[in-house]
C-alpha cells in the first residue's frame, strides 16, 4: 500500500512544483517544471494554461499509480489575481490573462466615477488602485470591453479553485481568494461588495465554501480527499496562525517584504491607504492587515550598483556580517545616502552618494535605509495594536545584518526567523487535514531561530 501522503500543487508565477508530504508534514517527494510563457490576444505575456494543466494530470496520474505511496488527499495553492473563465460545457474561454497587463485608464477611472470615491473604496475593499492586479476590474473589462466573451461565461474561476476543478469537476469559490487584493469584497459586510451585485458578476461566481472545505470522491479507481485550494499568500500564512497562540506579526520577505497582521480588527483608515497597505484575508473569511514594500527588488538593483562601483564579486554581498563598529559609525551623525528606484520615500535624497571606501560600511549604509523603512511597514501592519511577537521567513530571513538591524530597531518584539521554501504547499496540505499543529509544530519543521537584540554601547 505504501505510506500515507497529501499531494500539493504549488504553482507560483515561475516554478511549477508538486510536493508529497508525510502524516508529519515531512517532505517526502517533489518535482519541478517550469513552462514558456505565451501570448494573450492582444500580444501580452501569460501563463500556458494548457500545459499547465497537462503536467499536472500526467504528474498526479503517474503519482497514483506508484506503490510507494498511497495519496489520501491533494490540494493546490497558487498565486491570486487570475480568473479563468468556463462556458457551459466547461470550456476555457480565454487566455489566462496575466495581472501585469494594463487596462484601459478610461475604464478605470470610469469604474471609480461609478463605484468610488477611489479611497473610500480602496478602505472597504482592502484593495489599492492597481489595474489587472485587482482580480474583478477583469470581470469588470470583459463585460465591458469583450461582451462577446463575457456572454458566453458560465462560470469564472480563481486559479486555485479552476486546478481544484480540472480533478472534481465542481466549481466553487473561497475565502483567501476572493480576498487578495480582488477588489470584489466588502470586508465591512462580508458578503462580495454591491458594484458585483449592480454588475451582475455575482451569477458567474461559484458559491462559496471554506477554505478547508474537501471533496471525496473516486478519482482513477482511488479514493482520495480534493482540496478546494488555497491563495499562496494565506497558505503560508497558516501554519503560523495554527501552532502560535498569542498576536503576532509575520514579515514575509522576498521580491516583495509583506508585512502581515492576521489578528487586526480595525477596518483600513485613510493613512493606510496612503501608505499602500492592503487586507488579505485568513481561510475564515477574517482580514489580515499587509502592508507591503518592493524590498527584495530594491536591494537588488543597489547591491548590484554597490558591487560594481566597488568591484567585488557579484555575490560578495552574502558574506558580509553584521559589524557594531561600523553601525555606530553610521549612526553617529546618520544621513540618507540612497535615491531608490522602485521604492518612492520623502526624506531620500536626489542621488545616490557613496561616502565610504569599503563596502562593508556602504552596505551597512544601504541595510540600514532599508531596514528603517521595513521597520516603519512592520509599525503600519502592527496597527497600534500590542503585538509582541514577530516572525520573518523568506530571502532575508538568512541576511545577517538585516536581522540584526530589526531586532535592534524593534527591541520591544521579540524576533524569531523560520526557514522554509514549502511555506505555501505546507499551508495548502495543512488546509485540509484534520489534525492540531502545537507549539513545537515551527521549531520542527521551520528551524524556527530566536533572535535577541545586541547590547548597545
Amino acid at each position: 500500500m505504501g505510506d500515507k501522503a497529501t499531494a500539493v500543487f504549488d504553482i507560483g508565477k515561475t516554478n511549477k512544483k508538486f510536493f508529497l508530504f508525510d502524516e508529519d508534514y515531512q517532505e517526502i517527494y517533489r518535482e519541478y517544471t517550469k513552462f514558456d510563457l505565451i501570448a494573450d490576444e492582444d500580444g501580452h505575456p501569460t501563463e500556458d494554461l494548457r500545459a499547465l494543466t497537462n503536467w499536472m494530470k500526467t504528474v498526479f496520474n503517474r503519482i497514483l499509480k506508484t506503490k510507494k505511496h498511497t495519496i489520501k488527499a491533494i490540494n493546490f495553492s497558487t498565486y491570486g489575481a487570475s480568473f479563468v473563465h468556463l462556458d457551459d460545457y466547461g470550456n476555457v474561454l480565454t487566455p489566462l490573462y496575466n495581472y501585469t497587463k494594463p487596462l484601459d485608464q478610461n475604464l478605470i477611472k470610469g469604474f471609480y466615477e461609478k463605484y468610488g470615491p477611489k479611497e473610500e473604496f480602496a478602505k472597504t475593499t482592502g484593495s489599492s488602485d492597481d489595474g489587472m492586479l485587482n482580480s474583478g476590474l477583469q470581470l469588470y473589462w470583459l463585460k465591458h470591453y469583450k461582451p462577446e466573451v463575457f456572454k458566453k461565461i458560465k462560470y469564472s474561476l480563481h486559479l486555485p479553485q479552476y486546478l481544484s476543478y480540472i480533478f472534481t469537476g465542481i466549481p466553487l469559490s473561497e475565502y483567501t481568494s476572493i480576498g487578495c487584493h480582488t477588489a470584489l469584497w466588502d470586508y465591512g459586510k462580508k458578503d462580495y461588495h454591491n458594484w458585483v451585485y449592480q454588475e451582475q458578476l455575482h451569477k458567474i461566481l461559484p458559491p462559496i465554501v471554506s477554505t478547508e472545505t474537501s471533496v471525496n470522491m473516486n478519482y482513477n479507481g482511488k479514493r482520495i480527499k480534493l482540496g478546494v485550494g488555497i491563495h499562496d499568500s494565506s497558505a503560508a500564512l497558516l501554519p503560523y496562525v495554527r501552532s502560535i497562540k498569542q498576536k503576532f506579526i509575520l514579515v514575509s520577505t522576498g521580491t516583495w517584504s509583506i508585512a502581515l497582521n492576521p489578528f487586526s480588527e480595525k477596518a483600513l483608515t485613510d493613512d493606510d491607504i496612503q501608505k499602500d497597505c492592503i487586507n488579505y484575508m485568513r481561510i475564515n473569511g477574517k482580514p489580515v492587515k499587509a502592508s507591503r514594500i518592493f524590498l527584495g527588488n530594491e536591494y537588488g538593483i543597489q547591491v548590484k550598483k554597490l558591487t560594481q562601483h566597488f568591484k567585488v564579486p557579484e555575490d560578495y554581498h552574502k558574506k558580509v556580517k553584521f559589524n557594531f563598529d561600523i553601525f555606530f559609525a553610521i549612526i553617529k551623525d546618520f544621513e540618507h545616502c540612497f535615491r531608490w528606484e522602485s521604492i518612492t520615500v520623502d526624506n531620500m535624497p536626489k542621488t545616490t552618494r557613496y561616502s565610504y571606501d569599503k563596502f562593508e560600511h556602504a552596505y551597512h549604509q544601504l541595510m540600514i535605509e532599508l531596514v528603517l523603512l521595513q521597520v516603519e511597514h512592520i509599525k503600519i501592519a502592527t496597527a497600534g495594536d500590542t503585538i509582541e511577537k514577530l516572525y520573518i521567513d523568506g530571502g532575508f530571513s538568512d541576511n545577517d545584518v538585516y536581522i540584526k538591524l530589526v531586532s535592534h530597531y524593534l527591541r520591544n518584539m521579540e524576533l524569531r526567523t523560520t526557514d522554509s521554501s514549502l511555506g505555501s504547499a505546507l499551508g495548502a496540505a495543512i488546509a485540509i487535514s484534520d489534525s492540531k499543529l502545537n507549539s513545537k509544530f515551527l521549531r520542527k519543521n521551520y528551524s524556527l531561530k530566536k533572535h535577541v537584540p545586541f547590547i548597545l554601547k
